[in-house]
């Protein structure tokens, strides 16, 4: 693909405008993707006569099935993106998954609400491709802070969706909160239509493309060492963070001793990390432009061990908050910057691949992020949960130290 001229004057290069309007589009991506998972387990139940084991087991297949489709079609999406244009994926994308949602609502039985959920995986890849068309358009000096602004606007609707999707449930119904949900990610479709723009030139595919889905992908690079550490990077942030989601509220009950507004609480408590992210990642992002993202990286990976490490071992839940809150500078620090590296280090050719390998990795890290929080808390304690995650970071850390010195050695 021929990209526009690496230029932020050139008018052919609407990246600032595609910014503003991206940015309201993963905004409402990310309160459709976030507002129906308080009460997917109350929609479960509803569908047949489960006993607590049931509703259990089975919220658990709805919530996976989409991540699992979707680690295995980003790639292949990516891949059509990087020769077809991200653009007409966007369309794709919010169309695909507004119409999954809307048959949603109308599920009748629990392997209905699963296949659909699978389907709504089939056609994931919206705030992957927006991120990749920001890359793609974005001068190489301005990437951090534009990437790092673009991840606010999902951050900042996940942050809201719980909260809108609960006042909708009650206000509506649960089943209509999903036809309203796929009219939300109806008009990201539209606005992406109307007002995105790409100028995008296919040319021929590299050679290497021939030998399989990541190896030719990474025979484009060069350094392709680099490129997995940094996608295997995305499944350990993504797993440690996934790892305490289920256990948090269970958590600031315990250190509230069973009394007092646990729920309201527990919903401050999970919504502080994205508040300092809104106000972090943008500025981290900046930073790293002018001084470095890897040093960046390095510096969010060790923060993340030091605030969660304590985590494990507060026995105040006004302790906890402010330890949340700074987790959000932490992963304002790592998420944004990890994209941006594999934005300076990849070809024109294999932008919108390699992020959707980035969001392939990054479900994996939600599945199995689930999975290990639940077992780690059942065989040991919630603190446990915590621990871990900083010691998976700090694995991560380290590993990115020995194989990868270029990223603090020198100017990434």
């Amino acid at each position: 693909m021929i990209e526009v001229k690496d230029d932020a004057d050139n008018p052919q290069n609407p990246w600032r405008r595609n910014l503003y309007v991206l940015w309201g589009c993963t905004f409402i991506a990310g309160v459709a993707f976030s507002e129906l998972m308080p009460f997917m387990s109350l929609y479960v139940s509803q569908l047949g006569d489960f006993t607590k084991s049931e509703v259990s087991f089975y919220s658990g297949l709805v919530y996976a099935a989409t991540f699992l489709v979707t680690a295995i079609v980003s790639p292949i999406w990516g891949a059509l993106a990087d020769r077809k244009g991200r653009k007409i994926m966007l369309i794709r994308a919010s169309f695909g998954m507004a119409t999954a949602m809307f048959l949603m609502g109308l599920a009748t039985n629990i392997w209905q609400l699963i296949a659909l959920r699978a389907l709504q995986g089939l056609f994931s890849g919206f705030i992957s491709n927006a991120q990749a068309l920001i890359a793609a358009q974005t001068p190489r000096q301005n990437a951090g802070k534009a990437l790092g602004t673009l991840v606010t606007g999902s951050t900042s609707g996940m942050l809201m969706g719980p909260i809108l999707g609960g006042a909708l449930a009650s206000v509506f119904s649960i089943r209509n909160t999903f036809f309203i949900t796929a009219g939300l990610l109806f008009i990201a479709g539209l606005l992406s239509a109307t007002l995105v723009t790409e100028h995008f030139v296919p040319i021929e595919r590299p050679k290497t493309e021939g030998k399989g889905l990541l190896g030719g992908l990474l025979g484009q690079f060069d350094n392709p060492k680099l490129i997995i550490l940094l996608l295997f990077s995305t499944l350990f942030v993504q797993l440690g963070n996934t790892s305490i989601a289920p256990i948090i509220s269970l958590y600031v009950k315990e250190l509230m001793h069973n009394g007092g507004a646990v729920a309201f609480v527990a919903g401050i408590i999970a919504a502080l990390p994205g508040i300092s992210n809104i106000l972090a990642a943008p500025r981290l992002g900046a930073y790293g432009d002018k001084h470095g993202s890897g040093k960046i990286l390095m510096a969010g990976y060790l923060f993340a061990v030091l605030v969660y490490f304590p985590q494990g071992f507060v026995t105040s839940v006004w302790t906890l908050g402010v330890l949340r809150l700074l987790v959000g500078v932490s992963d304002g620090a790592l998420f944004p910057t990890i994209q941006t590296l594999l934005t300076k280090n990849s070809p024109a050719s294999a932008t919108s691949a390699i992020f959707s390998w980035n969001q392939s990795f990054q479900a994996l890290g939600n599945m199995f992020g689930s999975l290990l929080g639940g077992t780690l808390a059942g065989l040991f304690d919630y603190n446990v949960v915590f621990i871990s995650t900083a010691c998976m970071l700090l694995i991560n850390l380290i590993m990115l130290w020995v194989a990868a010195p270029s990223l603090r050695a020198t100017r990434k």
